[in-house]
């Protein structure tokens, strides 16, 4: 290749318009991404008043404020406490409830592909990165999204690239047909026109389109950090006040000389910076009139207004549906009480938005984009409970005979024992499969 010809396939691959420049010029291109890469380099942050602030210099809840306030020390944490506890769950792709493993062919081979789509969903995102891109954007605007293609390739039937969930336009007329677009990704400071081509239109098995909070009467979601927006602001204005008034503090004493000449003002003044001052000495003072001490109001905490910041702190922690302890409040915290509001954490906050996730990837990845619907994606995590108590209940039903050693091994993702159970046994009104094939994440 020339060098040319190199740096038009990097700019391809930068763009988002063909594969990585290895396999550009190996002439290999799985599938090719539809959607631009990074387009908020377009509209960089401005400053001052601008279209993100108001006529009293507020900042309103726009996309530039919402990613500027998530880099803030308190909302950082809150995401981070999210974010990194789901993409370090185990999970495990598997045969969905209600099929029996023997149904589908080439079931290995089909579990072995779904999970490199996964583990290595493009060129250069790894699965943790792909999805802490979306995660990241459900949490600050409720707008995560991750576009599929299609590959044809049986070992990798599909690609996923992350996408700017805030150039996502919703078609809330969308008559749910397969061939019509139900997304449009709109380029900043561009009109949806996709005749002329400054928007790109997807259909909905090209696109998992993370809502939360969805709502009945508009097709976005609300992002935790939108429900908590005024009160991330008040704290940072109260929290820049504070630093101003602890740098900018003053000596809280003075001394008065009554009825001294300038002369006599400047040599006090001299004297005491060059004998007093910084040595430690017992200054000594003789004059016609006893010098008057004058004391300052002395600051406080309450001048700070620390209350009021950890106030706000825990409105914050209410958006996210944390306890204020993880957002490092723990004056109100003991031991008694800090497992029971990590439970809450986990149970509040982390497995909603994992089940979201994992059924977006059920749903939209296997059965839209692959059109594998026999499988299904699963955190192993969110089923946990104590590991004791867990260990005890699988002993009480294996011994019972409700499930076998290879139903247990699925539920703690580990693969089956060959010779153990292969046959489908009726529980209540649906068939069960012993021999449940997972894949697990390592």
């Amino acid at each position: 290749m020339m060098v040319a010809e190199r740096m038009r396939a990097v700019l391809r691959w930068a763009t988002g318009q063909g594969g990585s420049p290895a396999e550009i010029e190996a002439g290999v291109e799985l599938a090719r991404r539809r959607t631009l890469a990074l387009p908020s380099i377009l509209t960089p942050y401005g400053s001052g008043f601008g279209p993100g602030l108001n006529g009293s210099g507020l900042p309103k809840p726009t996309q530039a404020n919402l990613r500027r306030f998530a880099e803030t020390p308190v909302v950082r944490r809150a995401i981070n406490v999210i974010k990194d506890r789901i993409v370090a769950m185990d999970w495990q792709v598997r045969v969905r409830r209600g099929v029996a493993a023997g149904e589908v062919g080439y079931l290995q081979r089909k579990l072995k592909a779904l999970r490199r789509t996964l583990e290595e969903p493009n060129a250069t995102d790894s699965f943790r990165t792909l999805l802490e891109q979306a995660i990241e954007d459900a949490l600050t605007g409720g707008y995560g999204a991750i576009e599929m293609e299609a590959t044809g390739d049986p070992m990798q039937p599909a690609q996923l690239w992350p996408v700017d969930g805030a150039t996502i336009r919703v078609n809330a007329t969308w008559d749910g047909t397969a061939d019509s677009p139900r997304y449009l990704q709109v380029m900043p400071g561009q009109m949806p026109d996709p005749i002329s081509g400054q928007a790109v239109p997807l259909r909905d098995d090209q696109l998992i389109y993370l809502r939360m909070n969805p709502r009945s009467f508009t097709p976005f979601g609300l992002g935790p950090l939108e429900v908590a927006f005024e009160t991330v602001n008040e704290f940072l204005s109260a929290h820049r006040f504070a630093g101003k008034l602890a740098a900018n503090s003053v000596v809280q004493y003075a001394l008065w000389l009554n009825e001294a000449t300038p002369a006599q003002h400047e040599r006090v003044i001299r004297w005491w910076q060059d004998e007093i001052e910084g040595t430690g000495r017992v200054p000594l003072i003789s004059t016609e009139q006893k010098p008057e001490v004058l004391r300052f109001a002395q600051g406080t905490d309450a001048d700070l207004r620390l209350a009021w910041q950890q106030f706000l702190i825990r409105m914050v922690a209410n958006a996210f549906g944390l306890p204020p302890l993880l957002l490092g409040l723990e004056g109100d915290v003991n031991r008694s009480t800090a497992a029971e509001l990590a439970d809450e954490a986990f149970r509040g906050a982390i497995e909603p938005l994992a089940k979201l996730i994992a059924e977006h990837i059920t749903r939209d990845l296997f059965s839209k984009c692959v059109g594998w619907r026999e499988f299904e994606f699963v955190f192993n995590d969110l089923s946990a409970r104590d590991e004791d108590t867990e260990l005890a209940i699988q002993v009480q039903l294996l011994a019972a005979g409700v499930y076998t050693v290879n139903e247990v091994r699925a539920m703690r993702g580990l693969g089956p024992i060959p010779n153990e159970g292969t046959g489908n046994r009726e529980q209540g009104t649906g068939a069960v499969s012993d021999g449940a094939l997972v894949v697990s994440h390592p």
